[in-house]
């Protein structure tokens, strides 16, 4: 069934649809009764405060902590959060203004924080064993051995107790988030609620007459399960059981089951996180009669598309972003819309409702031109060609099946490239699964997918793909900011757990 490194069978959608059908992952059903649908309103994650601002710096005091937080309606469930809480704040940053996350780990477990779309140095990327240490219980400093075979501690920089990332931000606003990316244990860390948003503003941003204050709001998609007494369900850690990925059967946004939100006849704009570890969705408004609502998309992965794009459904893979207007001014004051998900299941074909309640001055629109700095990249036959082959792979004497790059599980020794800083290359992603390929770094562009020109869901800058079964994705990536020691993985976080990593460095 395999084809060689760095090669694949391509297939329509059709076909991969029905190779693999709707869902990517396994289904890990929750014990006990779960809540009706629209019954408890959408949470907005609260705004982190520096606590200094110096020159040209802003510095934050963060804590990974446990808190009880109401997920379920009358129970309580343990989290383990940036500051206690799932989702974690929401840090609004400038681009070009350094910011400091003071981070200091009170959970029993050592974590890494990975700020996913920053051009960030390589010591505060968020490598995998860049452990930060639990700041109680962790005076033996031994490194603990994973299922790899290799320690968790070797080719990293470990630190006890507190931790400063660094992200001077040279890019342009966008809507990016951070999250656990410990070596082995990203899956379990971010499923029990290490994950936020992180937003980057700019002048050219400010300049535009986009819906902003209570209408520009974040929404964190992701599922989980539940044990009875509303605890976090997630399988021990044998990815054995669970090799294509965990699905939740709980659909939370904001880390609330099914949300309803009132909104005015107006303008919103609505930034959209895909942070489930394996689940898709394809995103569809429904207004009541079945009437498709639009998307206006306005921002990718890496910030402003150079003009809107209308949409009537939109994919997100996991890790994925997009920056959407909605205009609830073409709905009736009562009018109930309801955000749905094709891609999915029963009640998982539901997402969350939006309430029209109230008419509003709206002096919001959305330009036909969004950025006039959007640089569209064109291929050379000079630049670099590099191919990454995404696929399950037996290994090892014991013919285990892992998933792989290029045949080899992931080693923090191997270097599968080393492009210059920057440069443009031509990097080709090939695929026999659902794969959403995250390059750490570095931002490109969707050159083409299956042969053909890409969706159109893949404009803009972005730095996650997805790759679907028996495809070819190829990007146009640009390598700029630092040098140093990088990677490439899937963002599937059983994946990425099961050693399907790969090194690249920047010279």
């Amino acid at each position: 069934m395999a084809a060689g490194a760095g090669t694949a069978v391509t297939v329509g959608a059709a076909g991969w649809s029905h190779l693999t059908g709707a869902s990517t992952g396994q289904i890990l059903a929750s014990r006990g009764p779960l809540p009706e649908p629209f019954g408890v309103p959408l949470p907005v994650p609260p705004l982190a405060r520096p606590v200094r601002s110096e020159r040209g710096a802003d510095v934050y005091d963060v804590e990974q902590r446990e808190g009880r937080v109401e997920i379920l309606p009358g129970r309580k469930t343990t989290v383990w959060g940036y500051d206690g809480i799932f989702p974690g704040p929401t840090f609004a940053a400038r681009s070009g203004r350094r910011t400091v996350l003071q981070v200091r780990n009170n959970l029993t477990v050592p974590t890494v924080t990975h700020l996913h779309g920053g051009v960030t140095p390589p010591e505060s990327d968020g490598y995998p064993t860049d452990l930060l240490l639990p700041a109680v219980r962790c005076s033996t400093g031994q490194p603990r051995q994973t299922h790899h075979g290799m320690a968790a501690g070797h080719g990293g920089r470990r630190a006890f107790g507190c931790r400063s990332y660094v992200y001077p931000l040279p890019q342009r606003a966008a809507t990016l988030w951070y999250h656990d990316h410990r070596m082995d244990f990203s899956a379990p860390q971010v499923w029990r609620g290490l994950a936020g948003f992180f937003l980057i503003g700019d002048e050219e941003e400010d300049q535009l007459p986009l819906p902003g204050g209570d209408r520009d709001i974040p929404l964190m998609l992701c599922d989980r399960s539940f044990d009875e007494d509303g605890s976090f369900r997630y399988p021990a850690h044998d990815h054995d059981a669970f090799p294509d990925g965990v699905l939740g059967d709980v659909q939370l946004v904001n880390g609330a089951p099914w949300p309803a939100l009132e909104v005015s006849a107006t303008r919103y704009r609505f930034r959209l996180l895909n942070a489930s570890h394996a689940r898709r969705y394809r995103l569809r408004l429904e207004a009541e009669g079945g009437r498709a609502g639009r998307f206006v998309q306005i921002g990718s992965d890496g910030g402003l598309l150079a003009a809107p794009r209308p949409h009537t459904t939109l994919d997100l893979a996991p890790g994925e972003r997009f920056d959407v207007v909605i205009d609830f001014a073409d709905h009736p004051i009562g009018s109930r819309i309801t955000l749905r998900n094709t891609a999915g299941e029963g009640a998982m074909r539901d997402v969350m409702r939006f309430h029209v309640v109230r008419k509003a001055r709206d002096d919001s629109r959305i330009p036909a031109r969004l950025s006039a700095s959007f640089e569209q990249l064109t291929p050379s036959s000079a630049m670099p060609v590099r191919v990454f082959d995404f696929r399950r792979t037996t290994t090892g004497d014991d013919d285990r099946q892992m998933w792989t790059i290029n045949g080899r599980p992931f080693s923090t020794d191997a270097v599968l490239a080393s492009p210059r800083l920057g440069s443009v290359e031509r990097w080709r992603f090939s695929s026999d699964f659902h794969h959403p390929v995250h390059v750490h770094l570095a931002q490109f562009q969707v050159l083409a997918r299956g042969g053909r020109p890409p969706a159109a869901a893949d404009a803009g800058w972005k730095d996650t793909v997805d790759v679907r079964p028996y495809e070819v994705v190829e990007a146009l990536v640009r390598f700029d900011g630092y040098k140093g020691r990088y990677m490439l993985h899937c963002h599937n976080l059983e994946h990425e757990d099961m050693a399907m990593m790969a090194n690249f460095q920047v010279i």
